[in-house]
């Protein structure tokens, strides 16, 4: 009896400890090393997460030869003449690059969408050409679409051009107007980010030092001026040099204004002040507000749609007060051989993009 309880505990112990040993073997096949036969230990890769394109990467590539990619990053030099293609996965995508191609219907840009990308192809590109392009994911809910903004991605492509260090402009005098509430930007932008550039007033002849506090340069902008003054005032111009001759940007004619942002300020008079029947009478709408804002008029009058009259609308810069400069718009309406009907009230509606203003001014006969 003895015996066989022996036997009992013997084969006990064994299974128990096989079991343990089967035990750690296991937990060392889930480590990251395992050793081969033949002694080598290697090393168990982790499969990669998919690339889901999420926030922070970029889907906005360029199509190289051989069907090869480049992801593009917030910036990218390219050579000018060499036509470019580029890519933006999705199959709703919205495109945005230098407005110039589109003021100028330029037909070398073409944009064409399939199923699963949208792709943008410019043509013989030039040193004009610099300048920001991005694409975006486009969200549609029934016929409302939206930007998303969590899958915008931009590139600020410079098409480096020895002999145009500056992006050339359509304009060789351009007016840049200067506001105490906010940054102004003289906006002398290059193609080649290494270029060294400074800015100078041409009377009297001096260099404006950039010291990245009042006045500051990026070269995808030009020079900023934070607090812009009136002492900021006057014509000046960019000097860009790398390793050849410096060469000269456009002129920049820098205006100080006076008038605030808001809708037109509007005044109504009547000339002469006194009528009677058979003569004749200006009236004038006028409107002092920012030089670079247009202002349209429309008029209501006691003839309308019976009379005829004639109105002429004009505006000027002028300077008011010691270095502010302001736009002065004006419509002019004619009366002439004044009768019975044309006596009563005039209104003119002056209407920028802030909002709109109506006055009005009663013309009675003498």
């Amino acid at each position: 009896m003895k015996i066989w309880v022996v036997l009992c505990l013997a084969l006990l112990w064994l299974e128990l400890h096989n079991g343990d040993c089967q035990q750690v073997k296991r937990r060392k096949d889930v480590g990251e090393n395992r050793i081969r036969p033949g002694g080598k230990r290697v090393k168990v890769r982790q499969p990669k997460p998919k690339d889901a394109g999420g926030k922070g990467q970029s889907l906005l590539t360029q199509v190289l030869d051989k069907g090869r990619f480049l992801r593009l990053g917030q910036t990218t030099n390219l050579t000018p003449g060499k036509n470019i293609e580029l890519r933006c996965k999705g199959n709703n995508i919205g495109w945005s690059y230098p407005t110039y191609l589109d003021t100028f219907n330029d037909s070398r840009l073409s944009i064409k969408q399939s199923d699963k990308y949208s792709q943008l192809i410019l043509t013989s590109p030039s040193a004009a050409d610099t300048g920001p392009y991005s694409c975006w994911v486009v969200l549609c809910d029934g016929t409302e679409c939206e930007k998303d903004h969590d899958r915008a991605y931009v590139s600020y492509i410079y098409f480096t051009d020895k002999d145009n260090l500056f992006v050339p402009s359509a304009i060789h005098f351009e007016i840049v107007y200067l506001r105490p509430d906010s940054p102004a930007v003289v906006p002398c932008r290059v193609t080649d980010p290494q270029a060294k550039v400074s800015l100078h007033r041409e009377v009297p002849a001096e260099e404006i030092t950039a010291n990245d506090t009042l006045v500051t340069y990026d070269p995808t902008k030009g020079f900023v001026l934070q607090s812009p003054s009136p002492e900021h005032q006057g014509v000046f111009y960019c000097k860009a040099v790398t390793k050849g001759t410096p060469q000269v940007s456009t002129m920049y004619q820098l205006l100080y204004v006076e008038v605030p942002s808001g809708p037109p300020f509007v005044s109504l008079e009547a000339s002469p002040d006194s009528v009677r029947g058979g003569d004749n009478i200006n009236v004038t709408c006028t409107v002092l507000g920012e030089p670079e804002v247009d202002v349209s008029f429309t008029w209501s009058y006691p003839g309308q749609d019976h009379r005829p009259v004639h109105i002429l609308t004009s505006w000027r810069l002028v300077n008011r007060g010691k270095a502010h400069t302001t736009r002065v718009s004006q419509s002019v309406m004619t009366v002439e051989d004044m009768e019975t009907i044309d006596f009563g009230n005039y209104v003119c509606k002056a209407k920028n993009q802030h909002g709109e203003t109506i006055v009005t001014i009663d013309i009675i006969s003498k």
